[in-house]
Parts: structure tokens; sequence; C-alpha cells
């Protein structure tokens, strides 16, 4: 028997005695009943905003029909596995008015890292909610969580239950601050130095919450950024460094490198817990095929993004960014968002378009790029 085979049986088994032993039945929604999530802009669902309130523009045009707290026009990957298991958006934990969290929360905050970021390894501009940081809120939310349930608190309407972290998905979607907050100083090989620092961060952090009772996580690679407009125009390059697609092909293996460890680091952090449930996710490979074949999925444009300004090839000015107007030259200029967003991978350079995180999170729910094996649609019935 193929070790790929016995993986996916052992897999199977666990799941089935995860159902029987958590008491739900067979046509429940699903054996999870929270999300808490850490990571960046890429899920942050009003964190950053709740702290330093100041989104306008188009942000959210597609979706919300106004700004959301969200980085992109319209829904992130975490609102759709939300969705698709039958919970409400996650609330940031920042946000202290109208926050629900009884099925998790969000503590991803825009700009944030794995590493601390009172380092020089870091420029300004960083936010100063590291994974560290959201680790103990993480902490900070259970010991909540538990005080509320010892004595009758009003909190309760608005808190879960007491038994939750056992039963919750753990989702990150963070490091890719980590990799391009520097690239353009330190280069690809001066980035890559830290990167096992930056994995090991994440792994510890699975390690800690595995103590205090989480045993699902998914884990979200890295993206490549070296098809971002806005490092195809931060970041010096030649033109043989550009691949048919248009993406930096240095950058992009330094994205593969940082992939393969994170792999790796998983892998045996999955064999050091033997009780949890660990998911390495190659988001990556989606949304490098979305750059590089847009019209495959039903879209129009790869490397160009929506809200920018600048027009071809990247629609991406380093000084103007989404939203944002300013005198260039002698005129008064405007970043503004394209009117058709559907049919772009990248909303402002730098984050993905509602369109993209659709056709990510539809892979991520049926299995397709999980490793080991792990279909949210089956264990979910979503």
């Amino acid at each position: 028997m193929s070790s790929v085979l016995s993986r996916r049986i052992v897999f199977s088994l666990m799941f089935l005695i995860m159902m029987m032993f958590s008491g739900h039945k067979a046509d429940s929604k699903c054996v999870f009943e929270a999300i808490f999530n850490f990571g960046d802009s890429n899920s942050d669902t009003g964190g950053f905003w709740a702290a330093f309130p100041a989104q306008s523009g188009p942000w959210g045009m597609t979706y919300f029909k106004k700004p959301a707290g969200r980085a992109s026009d319209g829904r992130l990957i975490i609102d759709f596995l939300a969705e698709s298991l039958g919970m409400p958006f996650l609330s940031p934990y920042l946000q202290s008015i109208g926050s629900d969290f009884r099925h998790g929360a969000n503590f991803a905050t825009l700009a944030s890292t794995v590493l601390l970021p009172n380092t020089s390894l870091f420029v300004t501009g960083i936010s100063p909610f590291s994974l560290a940081i959201q680790l103990n809120q993480m902490k900070h939310f259970k010991v909540i969580v538990d005080e509320s349930h010892s004595s009758d608190q009003p909190e309760l309407k608005t808190l879960p239950s007491k038994d939750v972290f056992g039963k919750s998905l753990y989702t990150f979607y963070i490091g890719q601050n980590d990799f391009t907050s520097n690239l353009a100083t330190i280069g690809v090989d001066g980035v890559k130095k830290y990167l096992p620092h930056v994995i090991g961060q994440i792994a510890g952090t699975i390690k800690e919450i595995y103590g205090i009772g989480g045993r699902t996580f998914l884990v979200l690679n890295l993206a490549p950024v070296g098809c971002y407009p806005a490092i195809l125009t931060g970041f010096t390059h030649t033109f043989s460094d550009i691949d048919k697609f248009g993406c930096l092909i240095p950058v992009n293996k330094a994205v593969k490198y940082y992939n393969t460890l994170l792999k790796k680091t998983l892998s045996e952090t999955r064999t050091e817990l033997k009780n949890a449930t660990i998911i390495y996710l190659d988001t990556n490979k989606i949304l490098l095929d979305l750059f590089h074949h847009p019209k495959s999925y039903g879209l129009k444009y790869g490397v160009k993004a929506c809200c920018g300004y600048g027009g071809r090839p990247y629609n991406f000015d380093q000084k103007l960014y989404c939203g944002n107007t300013k005198m260039i030259g002698n005129a008064s200029a405007t970043a503004k968002a394209c009117r058709d967003p559907q049919n772009y991978v990248s909303w402002d350079g730098i984050h993905a378009t509602e369109a993209a995180n659709h056709r990510i999170s539809m892979a991520i729910l049926d299995g397709s790029i999980s490793y080991p094996p792990f279909s949210l649609n089956n264990i979910c019935n979503s």
C-alpha cells in the first residue's frame, strides 16, 4: 500500500472518529464550531481599521458596496471559508463595537509580520500586531471565555462555549510582509536568510495553541509575489528576470524555497503533535496559475491591478496607492478602481480580488491543494 493511500485512510478514519465523538449527527453542518484566524491584510476583516480608522474609497465595492475593513474589492478567503461552513464573517478581535465572537475571532491585521517588527530587519509601515501579539490576544480571549463561563456574565451572549477551542479551525495566512518588506533593500538572498526563522515562529505558535486545546490547523503558504504589480514595479530587475507570463523569476524562486521549507517544517510538527491535524495549503499553486492563465479561470488580466494608477502594463505606481489622490507634476492624480474587478486577479497591486479569492477558496474546500488530504466540503457537508 502506498504512503499516500495510507495517509488518506488514516485521515478518513480520524474524521469519522471526530464526528462520532463530537456528538453531531450525520446531517449536521460541521464538526467545527468556530474559526480563529491569524494573519495580515490578506485575511484582515477589519482589525487594522478598527485600530486606525481611515479606510475609504473603492474598497469593498464588489460585495459590500462600501469599505468593509478588507484589503480587496470584496470577500477574502477567510470570508468564503466561514460562509461555506455556515458561519458568519469573523469579527476582528480589535473591533469593540458590534462584534460577535460565538463562532471565533480574527486576530489578523493589515501589515502584520510573523517576526517581531521592532528589529532592524523591518522597515517602517509594519503593523505592531505581529504573530506573537496575535497569539497573546488569542490566549487572553480564552481566559475571558473561561472566566465568563465560571460566572453569570452578560458577555456570554457574544462569546463561544467554553469547550469551543478543541472544536475549531485555526487558520494562518501570514508571512508575506516578512518576505516583501525588505526585498527592495536587501534582495532575494538577504531575505532568504531569515525565512527559516519566520517558519519556525509559525510552527512554534501552532505548538502553543495546541497546548491550550487547539487541534486542527490550516496553514496557507506564501503567494507568488513575483507576479504582484507592487513587486514588479518596486524590485530592481532586468528583462531576463521576467518569465513569459510577466512574473519575476528570482522572487518566485525564493517563494518556492520558503514554501518547500514551510511544508517540511509542518510535516515535522505534525509528527511531534500526535493528536493534531496540521494541513499545508498550497494556495500558491492556484494563485500562480491565475496570474499565468487568467482566461482559463474566466478572468482577463493577470499582472495588472484593477485599482491603481499608471496604466499599462501594471496599473500601479509606488507613490500612489489605490483610492489615494495626490499631485503628480502640476496635476492632481487619483488611483481609481476599474469597473470590472471580476476580470482581474490583482485588486490593488498587492492584494487579490474577490474573484481570485473565490477560486482559491474553492480549491481549499475541495481539498485539491491540501497536504495531507483534507476536504472541508466532505467533513462539513458545505
